[in-house]
């Protein structure tokens, strides 16, 4: 969701939202199908291997690599039946598109008008369902026309957001996750997140895969594999060293993550990032 601050590009960032805390086939100069795994290097530590009652330790696998809109303040990510679909954030640059994975050429868009704030996005059937962040608005819209078709309102802030196959699962900042009905929008139940014993905060980007949800942990480079009966974070993956130094001068931080069922890989990128990473994710060494 919101900023970290990194550099001029962060700071015009939040003078334009007023916000802060609360394209070609992959060539050779792209790297596709270099496949390294990376080293922990996240700035926040992850809990010690000793700890017998934290998360398992995993790291990004990189398979490929593929171009990115730099420009893009990425909220959510959805990969279905080969299309890839993205939710941009920042008041007055807020969208829905649909992307080209292997070129990061936008297909189509639709903006979402100011002041309103877009975040997190899931599909269900054949609507797709994207939060706002403090407008408590989500708006639905055909998936193939991007028409919209309906409001919900909820009473939270809005950040990361999937479906389960059952319900729409919700997180708004703090440590619950929601899991709301999708016709409705109602909250049939919530759970508190826990790692190692002790609550996370600041859940943020959310991916629904294999009755588990990941979630990107704001201002950190850390996704985590949470258990939605128990809401216990099985596993931590720390996904920092993806970009390269001069990448990173002008990207934010780590958000966005979408599944590929065919190849049983993750998508994963941030906001202004101009690299988008196909990877698994494995046990770190």
């Amino acid at each position: 969701m919101k900023y970290a601050i990194v550099g001029l590009a962060v700071a015009s960032l939040i003078a334009c939202a007023g916000y802060f805390a609360g394209r070609s086939s992959p060539d050779e100069s792209s790297e596709v199908g270099e496949e390294v795994i990376l080293t922990p290097a996240s700035p926040t530590p992850l809990r010690a291997a000793a700890d017998a009652s934290g998360p398992e330790r995993l790291v990004p696998h990189v398979h490929a690599r593929y171009p990115h809109d730099h420009g893009a303040f990425t909220q959510g990510l959805v990969w279905a039946d080969g299309r890839m679909f993205e939710s941009t954030g920042l008041v007055g640059r807020s969208s829905l598109r649909e992307v080209d994975l292997a070129t990061g050429r936008v297909l189509r868009d639709v903006d979402v008008d100011a002041p309103r704030f877009a975040e997190g996005l899931a599909l269900v059937g054949d609507e797709l369902v994207q939060i706002t962040w403090q407008d408590h608005v989500a708006f639905v819209y055909g998936r193939d026309d991007f028409a919209k078709h309906r409001e919900f309102t909820y009473e939270t802030e809005g950040w990361g957001l999937c479906h389960d196959g059952s319900s729409l699962v919700m997180s708004d900042g703090s440590d619950t996750l929601f899991f709301r009905d999708p016709t409705t929008f109602a909250v049939r139940r919530s759970v508190h997140v826990r790692r190692g014993g002790l609550p996370v905060d600041q859940l943020n980007e959310l991916e629904c895969v294999d009755g588990k949800v990941y979630a990107n942990v704001w201002q950190t480079n850390s996704i985590l594999r949470i258990d939605p009966a128990t809401g216990v974070a099985e596993a931590e993956i720390d996904a920092g060293g993806l970009l390269s130094a001069s990448e990173s001068l002008d990207a934010d931080v780590l958000n966005g993550i979408a599944y590929l069922p065919e190849r049983r890989r993750f998508l994963i990128t941030g906001k202004l990032w101009p690299q988008m990473f196909e990877v698994t994710f494995e046990a770190a060494p």
